[in-house]
């Protein structure tokens, strides 16, 4: 019998890349519009919701968070559904190291204690909830992604952003693969738990290394500048952006990667797509890879 499963924000990246994994799989999927539909209505007869919906540019997260929560727990209990959420590792605060499923939830920022009650929202319901937690998204068509927003937002400049120093690990997730695996998990939920969490190992790389495979397959001279920071603190009091990045500096700063021993365990057969692919995923259409002559390049860092 084929499965159902409802896409909260098909739109942006989690859950355009859904629709896609889910579809591919041979679900039927179904969408809500937020501007005019009922939750409720909308998922009956859906066997899986996944909840892309997310404050743009943060705004308002206290109230906002809260709100989509008590909706998504209220539709999903009408529905029977069990629920699936791209997790972040904000929860765990500045803790540099391997990030798993038993490392302490010690948020250090408004919007990391934000996502700590909203998954103790989902656990409390009685919802079969599952938390695929991921580091920083890539989306090959951008869509909002940290690649497209910050670190590659000049290269067609030849520079490469760094938001701390070039050489500090960074956990990935490339979007494809975590909505797959969320296909995956969403087919033997019931085999899992009532509340699952679950890291996404994902690629985990540095700035350095995105630069040298940058330049390599572009054969261009890549330089790596840095974050311009004190203009983030100078607007603080007037942009709510500025003011929201700037409480997330340290974890560009937090050398940090994601365990895969549970992931493994779970989806053993799972293929992540090829890191260099992955890398070079952020890169504009009219920089194509494919047609230059690769080159080697020397770090350069200006400020």
């Amino acid at each position: 019998m084929k499965q159902t499963v409802l896409i909260l924000g098909g739109s942006g990246k989690i859950g355009s890349r859904a629709t896609d994994a889910f579809w591919d799989a041979g679900w039927e999927v179904r969408h809500y519009d937020r501007k005019t539909g009922d939750m409720v209505k909308a998922a009956q007869g859906v066997d899986v919701i996944v909840n892309g919906l997310n404050p743009p540019a943060y705004h308002a997260w206290e109230r906002t968070i809260p709100e989509i929560t008590a909706q998504v727990i209220a539709a999903a209990k009408a529905s029977g559904a069990t629920v699936i959420i791209p997790g972040n590792i904000y929860n765990y605060g500045d803790q540099p190291g391997v990030l798993h499923e038993n490392t302490p939830h010690l948020a250090t920022t408004k919007k990391g204690r934000v996502r700590i009650e909203m998954e103790e929202s989902y656990r409390a319901s009685g919802v079969q909830t599952i938390v695929l937690r991921a580091g920083n998204f890539i989306d090959p068509a951008g869509n909002g992604d940290i690649m497209s927003m910050l670190v590659m937002r000049d290269i067609k400049k030849d520079r490469i952003t760094a938001a701390a120093d070039p050489k500090t690990l960074q956990a990935y997730a490339y979007v494809p693969d975590w909505a797959r695996a969320a296909v995956q998990l969403a087919e033997q939920r019931a085999e899992l738990g009532q509340f699952e969490d679950v890291p996404f190992p994902g690629h985990a790389f540095t700035t350095s290394d995105l630069h040298a495979a940058v330049s390599d397959a572009t054969g261009r001279t890549i330089k790596i500048t840095r974050f311009p920071w004190w203009i983030m603190t100078l607007l603080s009091p007037l942009w709510e952006l500025a003011r929201e990045m700037r409480e997330m500096r340290y974890l560009y700063a937090m050398p940090h990667q994601i365990g895969s021993d549970r992931f493994n365990r779970l989806l053993p057969d799972f293929e992540p797509t090829d890191l260099e692919d992955v890398m070079l995923a952020g890169l504009p259409a009219d920089i194509n890879p494919d047609k230059v002559v690769r080159a080697s390049s020397q770090t350069v860092i200006t400020n």
